[in-house]
């Protein structure tokens, strides 16, 4: 039996690779969170039993071009896009600096105190804390033990606050 060794020819190599660089391009990677606006704006949420904390990078952003909106269980967080003219010297080679405008919108947890939300801007990092209200935050309930003697008092108790109602329905 005779073996045939047959080898690529580079041709065929070299398109498969373009091919492989084709779709390794960032515009055919499926996007981490799901949309562009997503990637722009990515945010750090903590959530504790006192309040929900938003934390979002927005470099070469300021604090003036960051507009905030809650309404109902939905708050929004938009950067306004920032016109700035722009100025030919030289040929572009390359351009990754985007100067535009984007939002990103989040269901709030129920039971938020909006009212009293703070938001701070401080080198480029948006820092935003909604308290929660008072009736949304846990509350611990205390366990009392029932003892038989315990037991022997309330039901005292019980039969005189029966007697009472009884001797105050024969009355009336």
């Amino acid at each position: 039996m005779t073996m045939i060794r047959r080898t690529p020819r580079p041709d065929l190599m070299t398109l498969s690779r373009r091919f492989d660089r084709l779709f390794d391009d960032a515009t055919f990677r499926p996007l981490a969170w799901g949309g562009a606006a997503e990637t722009r704006l990515p945010l750090d949420i903590t959530s504790s039993e006192d309040a929900v904390t938003v934390e979002a990078a927005l470099p070469g952003v300021r604090p003036e071009d960051v507009e905030i909106t809650v309404h109902q269980d939905n708050l929004t967080i938009g950067v306004k896009e920032q016109a700035q003219p722009e100025t030919r010297e030289g040929e572009r080679a390359h351009r990754e600096l985007r100067r535009s405008s984007g939002t990103r919108t989040l269901t709030l947890p129920t039971g938020m105190d909006t009212e009293n939300a703070t938001a701070t801007f401080d080198n480029g990092m948006l820092r935003l804390s909604i308290p929660r209200a008072e009736t949304a935050k846990p509350r611990q309930i205390p366990v009392t033990s029932v003892t038989p003697a315990a037991v022997t008092v309330a039901a005292k108790a019980q039969e005189a606050e029966d007697q009472a109602n009884t001797d105050a329905a024969e009355q009336a």
